[in-house]
């Protein structure tokens, strides 16, 4: 299992410039939050990723993958207000 810190270094570097925090609960799951440092816009959070499966470069390249997917079908839909 690699270490959260090199974990949250592929994160960061798959997702600048924007940030990425990473936390491990008591349960050993891994919340993941995907943000704008500068702005502190949060683009993402996903909570229960089980640690124990990032075992291999193939597999945080695969949660990467995840994300990236989630964070494309995340888009908040702006509404004209026309008075």
């Amino acid at each position: 299992m690699f270490s959260l810190s090199y974990i949250r270094r592929c994160l960061e570097k798959s997702f600048a410039p924007l940030a990425c925090e990473c936390t491990v609960g008591v349960d050993t799951s891994l919340t993941v939050r995907i943000f704008d440092r500068a702005t502190g816009r949060v683009d993402l959070v996903v909570t229960g990723i089980i640690m124990e499966k990032l075992n291999s470069a193939e597999m945080i390249a695969h949660m990467v993958d995840e994300l990236r997917y989630e964070i494309a079908g995340n888009t908040l839909h702006t509404v004209e207000v026309i008075e």
